[in-house]
């Protein structure tokens, strides 16, 4: 392609490597095709090959780029190295190594960097992170590049090393919080970001909620927490994980969702009689406390044995409002512990 060198790159580009004669046409990928096989975009591809010489052995024509398998086999490790949380600039320098591109000596070890640590990291990324797990890193990276296969596979891995609590906290929750700052502070821009990872940070914590039977499945009369959002409000994804942590610990729940009409939610409360109520508010807007003040109030059972239930105030709508006998856990970790503690239980260690 014309204009190549213009950008600048951070390091030499390679001589073209020499193309097997064996190579047939069949086995040669263009590159919207070599895109749709590794799950990144086009773009991506050519700005790997312009910036770290990250580039398909033959051209077409001289200029239409033609990706044989050992460029493939070089792409696939690429992809792994930065779904990972390597930088791409040190990822391009292992998977040309690995390739047999670049001598000896000249990249840091491929094996080395396939490892990296699941600790602190202050590299350089596309959002703005801070000092985040190296997790966060290649999640962040992965849902920028909209590689859903990426994005899912480092949720669930996330969750299967680290448990429910210090992924959500820890690794979900600064990457999403950076995708929305990036969006607030870009002109609309990364949105399509945000919702894919949303939908997949739900997705995963949907699969890792098991559902406890009912009391009548059970011969049981525990009564369950029911979790629900204010009306007006449509984020869910903190109540999911509370929904989850629950379930992991084997506690019954009833998840509502999203901006759960007052009448609804009363009714629903008098219905089931919980032992607890979560109302999630992410905005002060929708943090209503006569609806909380009422839900805490309703009472069920016969005369002279009625029961009320614990009522948790969650999510930064409810910041710096009070309420006599309402409790406001600030996190995921500590709004387990209190509803473990209102069953009688503990938090096991490690849950956060």
């Amino acid at each position: 392609m014309s204009g190549r060198n213009d950008e600048p790159s951070g390091e030499q580009r390679p001589e073209p490597r020499p193309v097997p004669v064996s190579t047939t046409a069949e086995a040669v990928l263009t590159t919207g095709a070599l895109a749709r096989r590794l799950g990144v975009s086009p773009t991506t591809l050519r700005s790997w090959d312009r910036r770290y010489g990250i580039g398909p052995a033959v051209r077409a024509d001289g200029r239409h780029r033609r990706w044989t398998p050992p460029d493939v086999a070089m792409l696939e490790t690429m992809c792994r190295l930065t779904s990972a949380g390597v930088p791409p600039a040190e990822a391009a320098r292992a998977a040309k190594r690995g390739a047999g591109v670049v001598p000896d000596g000249s990249a840091a070890d491929l094996d080395d960097l396939s490892s990296v640590p699941p600790g602190r990291s202050r590299a350089a990324g596309t959002l703005p992170l801070g000092d985040v797990r190296q997790e966060c890193r290649g999640l962040a990276r992965a849902a920028v590049r909209l590689d859903a296969p990426a994005v899912e596979e480092q949720l669930a891995t996330a969750v299967d090393q680290h448990g429910l609590t210090v992924a959500w906290q820890e690794v979900m929750v600064p990457t999403l919080h950076a995708v929305g700052r990036k969006w607030a502070s870009s002109g609309d821009r990364y949105v399509e970001v945000e919702h894919l990872l949303s939908w997949h940070v739900s997705t995963t914590l949907r699969r890792a909620t098991r559902f406890a039977a009912s009391p009548e499945d059970d011969g049981t009369d525990t009564a369950p927490v029911l979790l629900a959002c204010v009306p007006g409000e449509q984020h869910t994804l903190p109540l999911e994980a509370l929904n989850a942590g629950l379930s992991e610990l084997g506690l019954p729940t009833r998840m509502f969702g999203a901006a759960v009409p007052a009448e609804a939610l009363s009714a629903a409360v008098r219905r089931i009689g919980p032992a607890a109520v979560v109302l999630w508010a992410q905005a002060r807007s929708t943090a209503s406390l006569p609806l909380a003040r009422h839900v805490a109030a309703t009472q069920w059972g016969v005369r002279g044995a009625r029961t009320q239930p614990l009522v948790l105030l969650c999510g930064p709508g409810w910041a710096g409002r009070p309420v006599h006998g309402l409790l406001r856990p600030p996190g995921l970790r500590e709004a387990l512990d209190t509803l473990c503690g209102a069953y009688g239980v503990e938090l096991p260690a490690g849950r956060g």
